[in-house]
């Protein structure tokens, strides 16, 4: 185990909410309270972004919390300009704590003459200074090596297992569904947990963001299905597997995303779907529409993100939190 090091925080704009939610977990866990440091973070008439700290930083264990969430350009040059301002005012180290990891779906060349935007944003983060990244479910976990520094891939599986547990008491007819073959494995990671059957809804896409035709694989009928993915963007893949699931015999179907992107016609779809609830992390900031949306409930990562960084600081395990035994007693009062 290392010395002990204080982490230090500074927050972006993307998700001031988590921002502080972390905060007060690791005030509680530290037994004093740690805030981000005084720094302003605005833009000028011409839309440039400007940061400036007005702490002493030098030598000091940085952490930035700042998702690449819509707006994703904004927030990830807050991001850049945030690692800068660091490095020059000669910080120890620089963690960026990046819940959302915005252009993730962009990690591989689709077709010829398109980019692979995802590394392009790796290398535009390590050239900034950020030393060690800390994210959520990443779409693709290969991008952990477009970096050629450490990143920390943190699960959602085991806060959404106790939740799980949690309202869903008997598990005997529960069935975990991936909605495509690509996420059978974070699909799988959660039926594992909760001692579950696994599903796959087969889809063929015509183009982006249409669906024409699903396939379930499996026998859901009579099940309550849990369908699993990390990103729900405009909601029609997800609500067109609860209906295939439905139609195939599921008794009732109920969603856990980690990333709510929910663009678009997204919460309007939800509302109308065929799903009982569909539950979410607050990676991203909530909209006003989603908030007030009674299909929709929000789960909190503050308590796994707050301790990952102590983790961190400490130079203690960080895949020790992808244990439910880790996670129990960190969320012990939220599910009950």
């Amino acid at each position: 185990m290392g010395t002990l090091i204080e982490p230090r925080l500074i927050a972006g704009n993307s998700n001031r909410i988590l921002s502080d939610a972390i905060s007060y977990h690791i005030s509680m866990y530290c037994g004093k309270t740690v805030k981000p440091v005084d720094a302003r973070i605005e833009r000028f008439n011409d839309a440039e972004i400007f940061v400036e700290v007005f702490e002493n930083v030098r030598g000091k264990d940085m952490f930035i919390i700042q998702s690449t969430s819509n707006p994703a350009n904004d927030n990830l040059m807050e991001l850049l300009i945030m690692a800068d301002a660091l490095k020059r005012s000669s910080v120890g180290r620089i963690t960026a704590v990046i819940p959302y990891f915005g252009y993730a779906r962009q990690d591989r060349r689709s077709k010829a003459r398109t980019p692979i935007s995802a590394k392009l944003v790796s290398n535009m983060i390590v050239q900034a200074g950020v030393e060690r990244i800390l994210t959520i479910d990443l779409h693709a976990t290969q991008i952990q090596g477009f970096f050629d520094i450490p990143v920390d891939n943190l699960y959602a599986a085991p806060v959404f297992a106790i939740d799980v547990k949690h309202h869903f008491g008997d598990l005997s007819d529960v069935m975990v569904v991936s909605p495509d073959v690509g996420g059978v494995a974070r699909a799988r990671e959660l039926a594992k947990r909760i001692g579950a059957e696994l599903a796959i809804v087969d889809k063929r896409r015509d183009r982006p963001g249409e669906v024409a035709e699903m396939t379930v694989i499996g026998n859901v009928r009579g099940h309550r299905c849990i369908i699993v993915d990390d990103i729900c963007d405009t909601a029609g893949t997800l609500c067109k597997a609860a209906e295939t699931l439905i139609k195939s015999g599921a008794r009732e179907v109920h969603g856990y995303i980690t990333h709510g992107v929910l663009s678009g016609p997204a919460v309007e779809r939800i509302s109308n779907s065929v799903m009982k609830h569909l539950t979410i992390t607050d990676s991203i900031k909530a909209t006003p529409r989603v908030n007030a949306c009674d299909r929709i409930r929000i789960v909190p990562l503050a308590p796994v993100l707050a301790q990952a960084i102590l983790n961190i600081a400490d130079g203690t395990s960080v895949s020790s939190l992808f244990e439910e035994e880790t996670i129990n007693p960190i969320y012990a009062g939220y599910f009950g």
